[in-house]
């Protein structure tokens, strides 16, 4: 399969909105209370490709993937129960969905290098991001890829497992 992580058009937005809602209906049958208090939701993806945010990693003209990348854009990461690895620039990713179709597939981590690959086009070396506790494919994700556990942030609220990459340029 030949994938293509690329920014995300208006006229993705209800192929992503559907795979979103697949993840979160994915996340309530794990028994995770992660995405189940209305967000994320069609405004926060909306919001995303109008501030050219969002990014989908794509077969073709299917849509696999999506997530959002912002730089140096996360105020929760300001304070963490722990130490970051670096102080410097960052890209922080959020939303991170796969459609049903492929998943267990492998596509989660092109997903990632997608992010890692677009992270040094901006000259940027460390990518950040979170999630909950009890998300076990993400937290599996992470290991495998390579990020550092880091500590603990609060997102909405709610305590979640940092971690951070330093990638090399």
């Amino acid at each position: 399969m030949n994938t293509i992580f690329r920014i995300a058009q208006n006229t993705d937005a209800g192929e992503i909105w559907e795979i979103l809602q697949s993840a979160i209906e994915r996340r309530k049958k794990d028994g995770s209370n992660q995405w189940q208090d209305g967000y994320p939701n069609p405004e926060v993806v909306e919001r995303d490709i109008a501030n050219s945010y969002g990014y989908v990693l794509c077969n073709q003209d299917e849509i696999i993937g999506y997530c959002a990348l912002l730089v140096n854009d996360e105020p929760d990461y300001e304070v963490i129960e722990g130490k970051w690895l670096t102080e410097s620039e960052f890209v922080v990713f959020h939303r991170v969905a796969i459609s049903e179709k492929y998943l267990g597939k492998g596509q989660a981590q092109k997903m990632m290098l997608g992010i890692e690959e677009q992270t040094r086009s901006w000259g940027i070396r460390s990518i950040k991001a979170d999630t909950n506790f009890d998300n076990a494919a993400m937290l599996k994700i992470f290991e495998k890829m390579g990020y550092n556990y880091c500590g603990k942030v609060y997102m909405r609220g709610s305590p979640r497992r940092a971690y951070e990459k330093v990638l090399d340029i």
